[in-house]
């Protein structure tokens, strides 16, 4: 049996990472349709309420019991209002490494949310589940990616070039990002930063599986930066309880 993680729920201090439910469906949708999500990730367009709930019932549960990753929907303590969408991918469990990506809502952005939440995530791969390296890919022009990726203390180990492909006018005005559309992404690749390239119907080159018959939407290459964090990297202050179980030991950089 492959290895997977467990289905878990990861605190900070502002936010509450979960598994996708069915209840987040119109909220995944609406945040789906916004104009940076399309050019930075290659999430179906348009991405319906029905693409979300299969994301929820099938997709997500699948690509965590294959152990490719896991996703995670993210809310706020305060409202529980969907915040965004953390996803890990292409994880080696022999080397324990991973990727990560993440979308943030349109009306949620610049609120510092997509750096807590890819920091407590990396917190809890390292603390809690033993992980060694987890990967940010950022596309050129997708410099909100960049901020996250700076924030939570990732390093910069160079460029792939045009390993990737955007859509629309944002994108082709700038880059794309693994990082997902929001603050910027998120395995970023979309705040707005993320691709969902290990999702059986997310096509990278941003065509929608679900609609194979529809046009694509105006697409254009972009070149990746790729970043890395190690525990080693990680600033931590006084010892404190997991930041998964309320600890927010999280540090965020200027």
């Amino acid at each position: 049996m492959a290895a997977s993680f467990p289905e878990t729920a990861i605190s900070t201090e502002r936010l509450l990472l979960r598994p996708l439910a069915e209840d987040d469906a119109p909220g995944l949708a609406a945040m789906m349709a916004d104009e940076l999500v399309l050019a930075w990730t290659d999430h179906p367009h348009p991405f319906t309420e029905a693409h979300a709930l299969d994301l929820a019932r099938t997709l997500a549960p699948a690509h965590r019991a294959t152990g490719r990753g896991i996703v995670l929907a993210v809310t706020e303590h305060l409202t529980q209002r969907l915040v965004g969408l953390v996803e890990l991918r292409h994880t080696d469990w022999r080397l324990r490494t991973t990727e990560i990506s993440f979308v943030t809502a349109a009306w949620a952005r610049g609120e510092g949310y997509a750096p807590e939440a890819v920091l407590g995530v990396a917190q809890w791969l390292f603390e809690d589940r033993g992980f060694l390296r987890l990967e940010l890919r950022t596309a050129a022009g997708n410099t909100a990616a960049q901020q996250v990726a700076q924030k939570i203390g990732g390093i910069s180990e160079g460029v792939l070039r045009s390993a990737w492909i955007v859509r629309g006018e944002s994108g082709e005005s700038g880059g794309s990002g693994s990082g997902g559309a929001g603050e910027r992404r998120g395995h970023g690749r979309p705040d707005h930063g993320s691709s969902n390239r290990d999702l059986p119907d997310h096509a990278p080159s941003g065509h929608d599986r679900w609609a194979p018959d529809r046009p694509p939407v105006g697409e254009s290459r972009s070149d990746l930066i790729l970043w890395s964090l190690l525990p080693e990297d990680m600033e931590t202050p006084e010892p404190a309880a997991p930041a998964w179980a309320g600890g927010h030991r999280y540090v965020l950089r200027d």
